[in-house]
């Protein structure tokens, strides 16, 4: 049973107090954070909060291409970095957890994999409505440091990840006082810097963490403004290639499937276009060209009746890592070796056009 948001609330904001004050204000956070709209406003909101509330070593750390925070490649550059507590927010929850020892608070929105012991888990999962991780970060630092001017950042990336009428009950009122046009400017622009080849996701963050404005990320720095545009660009440009690609169909069960060879991480965009018009299926965007050797693919589906990670865990394509398989239950995805992949849909009931 979902348990209301504005029930949830006050558990996940105690929660959030205690975490931070078992710690020095000396000790050295680092912000994990997802590179998309939500997971870079989830970490700049945490990154310009947690200075307000006394910590004087803050780093916010986003996730590289292709990167799970579960693996042993993340947590070797994490613990390089010496932290005496993570924030891992926008990124899972596995029962394995980020790194053994050290002081964690999970802040995140989608269907976890167990949760690691000793952890302080602020999930949203089984919330209603279910949140973004920028708008959950916001409202659980809220009790705990003057943020207002930061309510743009997390309108970001809400608007983001659930769209204009995100059901969060303040955002009306953030559209009117930062303005709709230049938050949608922002979101674009965050999203073009990671969507492009050269996934650029310094320049969205480091601007995040500065701006004073929506506007700011669209008409700022003029540098940064140029790169953001020329991403935009390179985007859109393989959007209107990929938007031509027609759909295959399982000859077995209720799957489509659009193949995709690009360097742009386009593929989350065209599953979410076909879903609408694949109402009764589920569709995979299979991107060849995004990672060296590996299938990058989104899985979306409109029916309310299936649970995306479930269904694709369920399929026996051999052992695979925990980037396969997790998300939301009608937003899913992963990346795998051709290989494994031409296994996987090969058993979803494809025929060899459906192969990478």
């Amino acid at each position: 049973m979902p348990i209301p948001l504005d029930s949830a609330l006050p558990d996940a904001r105690e929660r959030t107090r205690a975490f931070f004050d078992a710690l020095p204000r000396t000790a050295r956070i680092v912000v994990f954070c997802h590179f998309d709209a939500d997971g870079l406003g989830a970490g700049a909101v945490f990154g310009r909060a947690l200075p307000r509330m006394g910590f004087e070593d803050v780093r916010v750390v986003p996730s590289g291409r292709g990167e799970n925070a579960f693996t042993d490649a993340a947590r070797t550059r994490l613990r390089a970095l010496r932290p005496d507590a993570l924030v891992v927010t926008d990124l899972g929850v596995n029962r394995e957890g980020v790194l053994e020892g050290v002081p964690t608070l999970y802040v995140d929105h989608h269907r976890p994999d167990g949760e690691p012991e000793g952890a302080a888990v602020v999930l949203g999962y089984e919330w209603e409505p279910i949140p973004a991780s920028a708008w959950l970060a916001y409202e659980i630092l809220r009790p705990l440091a003057e943020i207002d001017d930061l309510s743009w950042i997390a309108a970001v990336g809400t608007m983001s990840d659930l769209g204009d009428k995100a059901p969060w009950d303040e955002l009306p009122a953030l559209r009117r006082e930062w303005t709709a046009k230049w938050l949608r400017e922002a979101v674009t622009a965050v999203n073009a810097a990671r969507r492009a080849s050269a996934f650029d996701i310094q320049t969205p963050l480091e601007l995040l963490m500065t701006a004073a404005h929506p506007r700011e990320i669209a008409e700022g720095d003029a540098e940064a403004v140029a790169r953001l545009r020329g991403y935009r660009a390179e985007v859109q440009a393989e959007l209107s290639v990929a938007r031509k690609r027609a759909p295959l169909f399982s000859a077995t069960q209720p799957w489509a499937l659009v193949p995709l060879d690009s360097p742009c991480q386009i593929h989350p965009l065209i599953a979410q276009q076909w879903r609408g018009r694949l109402a009764d299926r589920v569709v995979i965007a299979a991107n060849r060209g995004y990672l060296p050797g590996t299938v990058a693919f989104s899985a979306r589906t409109a029916r309310r009746d299936l649970v995306l990670p479930e269904l694709l865990r369920a399929v026996d394509i051999g052992p695979v890592g925990p980037e396969f398989g997790r998300g939301h239950d009608q937003a899913s995805g992963g990346q795998l070796p051709t290989a494994q992949f031409n296994r996987l849909v090969d058993a979803l009931g494809f025929d060899e056009r459906a192969r990478a």
